[in-house]
């Protein structure tokens, strides 16, 4: 690969130094100025909690009410009830959507069997929906939320917050713009912890899935090799996890995604690997250069910048205040919002989610066959399933 040219270097920190002064969204005053959206959170104590700040996704805005929370654990709700200030507390989110009405939801629980019935719920009450991630454990789940959010003209968001991230939403101009030159390759790895293989796959590696269709678009196919203690898995090595994300399987995890224009991805988990590797994210490799995402909120990119021996990395990001998950489910709120008022789907979409999930079973799929095969999927169910 040649290394990247002083004028992809300048071209890179051009796009940095004018990072801040660009608008990401549309601020939220142009939301409907005499509209106040009624909402609630669903949360499930004891069955994934409330996710990653999902709870606190509607404080401070003067154009959102929180109404109630939902907690079927009653230690839980008292909890939630308080920390939120939620006049009212429900232990069905069923009773709660009907004397209720919200016009917004959060469904927070982190473990993604929650979801279905919580976000099906919602839609039928005529909510528009947050959920966190990953959105849905099988495909078929996934069908059935999105053509009611689209029969009821309903909006679904999912908490993949690094789409919405100013510094990846402006790597994403630079890669456009031809900044790393003809988009080349693209590799992503888990965290690679104790989680490693098909349980990092599901709850991070959906992020990274995410990432990676930002960039590149839709995956045309998928060959895949997981493996269980050193051996190719089968259905019997299906298992479950804590925080019930469907099945998974495999300690190890190797798979290869097709793209157009001849875009290759790959996706690693393998515990052996994490020292090397460093943290967990995705590596765009160009014909001019090259740019890395470590995952995290806020994400922090740099760039390949050549040396005489060696790529030296440097930042492609100006000075930015610290910010955690507040702000970054704050800008996919926004942009839900946006979206209901401008009648388009949001960035963060259930879609978008639906893709990033549609992407782990296709591993699941190719390794059982030993098979490539082709995306979309023609099978909605999960691979691991029993039949």
């Amino acid at each position: 690969m040649n290394a990247p040219s002083t004028r992809t270097r300048r071209a890179f920190l051009q796009h940095s130094a004018a990072l801040a002064a660009l608008p990401l969204l549309a601020p939220s005053v142009a939301f409907a100025a005499n509209r106040k959206y009624r909402a609630a959170v669903f949360g499930a104590t004891g069955k994934g909690d409330y996710g990653h700040g999902l709870d606190v996704v509607f404080n401070g805005r003067e154009n959102v009410e929180l109404v109630a929370v939902s907690d079927a654990d009653a230690a839980g709700r008292a909890k939630a009830a308080a920390r939120l200030k939620a006049p009212r507390s429900y232990a069905d989110f069923r009773e709660l959507l009907e004397k209720e009405k919200p016009d917004l939801v959060s469904v927070a629980p982190r473990q993604t069997g929650e979801h279905h019935a919580m976000v099906l719920a919602a839609l039928r009450a005529g909510a528009h929906v947050y959920s966190e991630k990953p959105f849905t454990t099988t495909l078929a789940e996934a069908d059935e939320l999105l053509a009611e959010a689209d029969k009821r003209k309903r909006k679904i968001a999912v908490a993949h917050q690094m789409r919405l991230a100013p510094s990846v939403q402006h790597l994403k101009k630079a890669v456009a713009d031809g900044s790393l030159g003809e988009l080349l390759e693209i590799r992503a790895h888990g965290k690679q912890d104790a989680r490693a293989g098909g349980e990092d796959m599901m709850v991070l590696g959906t992020h990274l899935f995410d990432l990676t269709r930002l960039f590149a678009g839709d995956a045309l196919w998928c060959s895949a090799r997981v493996q269980q203690q050193g051996r190719d898995i089968t259905a019997a090595d299906a298992r479950l996890t804590k925080d019930f994300i469907g099945p998974v399987a495999g300690d190890e995890i190797h798979a290869t995604f097709a793209f157009a224009n001849g875009v290759n991805a790959t996706f690693t988990s393998r515990a052996k690997n994490r020292e090397v590797a460093g943290p967990w994210g995705i590596e765009l490799i160009g014909s001019k250069g090259r740019a890395k995402i470590s995952a995290n909120i806020p994400p922090q990119i740099t760039i390949a910048k050549p040396e005489k021996d060696a790529t030296r990395w440097e930042s492609f990001q100006p000075p930015v205040a610290s910010e955690g998950f507040p702000a970054a489910n704050a800008r996919v709120m926004d942009d839900l919002l946006a979206a209901i008022e401008q009648s388009r789907e949001p960035e963060c979409s259930g879609r978008n989610a639906m893709r990033a999930v549609e992407m782990v079973l296709a591993v699941y799929h190719a390794a059982l066959t030993g098979r490539r095969v082709a995306l979309p999927l023609t099978e909605r169910g999960h691979p691991l399933a029993a039949k």
